[in-house]
């Protein structure tokens, strides 16, 4: 043996060895009762609720008021909080994995909706003292519905959260926020902000804060409505802050805290993401598929066509790969050793799978996939979305690509 040849060999050997040892870390796919039953209720409630009426609020680009309410009162948008504050206990992000996937299913826009109030609530349950905890997410879990907006986006400051120019000067017991974030989701609509300024711009990422901002603060208001794409029946909007005082007691963490509050915070929320996507892509896929196989031309149905058949077998595979990531990132958080890799791993490629399937599944359905009066072609809009919010794939790319080169 060579010895540049032995050197390749030890390499590729010690390279197989620690990323076996990391896959090894979770072998099982065996959900719990628990689990298995939840998943039931989020698929029936997404049947029987979000269906219906998805086409008709993506076609007025409304929110699904009636149906969000319904799903507070079956604990939806409940479930996976302490139940000290009024959650269901249910602390997994398997399990909320599991429920995504089932609502975005029905509708990605309506899940977008629901999730985004769970996503403004990460920041709290990561950083909040004990009296915040109690005030906020009792208040999301108590009866009626209540959502919550999570602000961090801003016209300059996407991808790099960092270049924020929102900005937190204290004064005395409070904090003036001045600044306007972007494509927030409930944003303006939402009974609690969580925004993220910077108590020192020259700090860069080190002088970010993160705020509780309660509606009805004076100098909190809704900007401009966004008209979207895909994902219509949620409602994204522009947060303005104008002079908007907001107690200190209302200050997450300690200054410049914000942007570890920001990451931890996408870090688990990129699994969650990466359902989603697998959700819609698991919607258009099975269309594809029932359509194929009654689709008859040339005397047999077009599933039976190579061509067919072979764009059904590769959709089929993509969607169980994007579902194992996301179980395998969501399970290395439920374990306490974090899903930094392995989140940025099942958002993204779940993501691109949904933008997949779904382009496959208008291709294969024809005609019929491109005209509006069926479903594919809004699964096909409402999957781009997953490329983008939450950190785009590009920036999933830049993080695992620095995670095993380090």
């Amino acid at each position: 043996m060579s010895l540049a040849y032995a050197r390749w060999y030890n390499l590729t050997v010690r390279v197989r060895y620690e990323f076996g040892k990391k896959e090894h870390e979770m072998i099982g796919f065996t959900l719990t009762e628990e689990q298995e039953d939840l998943r039931r209720l989020a698929h029936r409630f997404a049947e029987e609720e979000i269906r219906p009426v998805a086409q008709l609020y993506d076609e007025k680009e409304e929110m699904a008021w009636d149906v969000l309410k319904k799903g507070h009162e079956i604990g939806l948008h409940s479930y996976h909080y302490p139940v000290e504050y009024g959650g269901g206990g249910i602390e997994s992000l398997l399990t909320e994995c599991l429920v995504s996937e089932e609502l975005a299913w029905g509708c990605a826009g309506i899940a977008t909706a629901l999730g985004g109030t769970s996503l403004a609530m990460l920041p709290v349950m990561i950083a909040g003292n004990p009296e915040q905890k109690k005030r906020t997410i009792s208040y999301i879990c108590s009866p009626g519905l209540h959502l919550a907006a999570m602000c961090l986006t801003e016209p300059n400051a996407g991808s790099d959260v960092a270049a924020a120019q929102t900005t937190a000067r204290r004064d005395g017991d409070y904090y003036v926020l001045n600044g306007v974030k972007c494509f927030i989701t409930n944003g303006g609509v939402a009974d609690i902000h969580i925004v993220y300024a910077s108590t020192d711009r020259s700090l860069g990422g080190k002088g970010l804060t993160a705020f509780i901002v309660d509606k009805g603060t004076p100098g909190l208001t809704q900007g401009k409505k966004e008209k979207k794409m895909g994902i219509r029946s949620s409602h994204t909007a522009e947060v303005c802050l104008e002079d908007c005082r907001v107690p200190v007691t209302n200050r997450l963490g300690e200054e410049g805290q914000g942007f570890f509050i920001a990451m931890k915070m996408l870090e688990n929320s990129r699994p969650s993401v990466g359902a989603q996507a697998v959700g819609v892509a698991r919607a258009a896929y099975e269309l594809a598929l029932s359509y194929a196989k009654e689709r008859v031309q040339f005397g047999r149905p077009i599933a039976r066509q190579q061509a067919i058949g072979f764009m059904l077998a590769d959709m089929a595979m993509a969607v169980e790969a994007a579902r194992l990531l996301v179980w395998r990132a969501a399970a290395a958080a439920d374990s306490g050793k974090g899903c930094n890799l392995e989140g940025s791993m099942a958002k993204c490629f779940a993501g691109d799978t949904a933008m997949k399937v779904t382009t496959d599944a208008v291709q294969i359905l024809g005609g019929y996939g491109y005209m509006r009066e069926y479903p594919a072609e809004k699964w096909m809009r409402d999957a781009k979305i997953m490329q983008i919010y939450e950190g785009t794939n590009q920036i999933q790319r830049v993080v695992i690509s620095g995670m095993i080169t380090a």
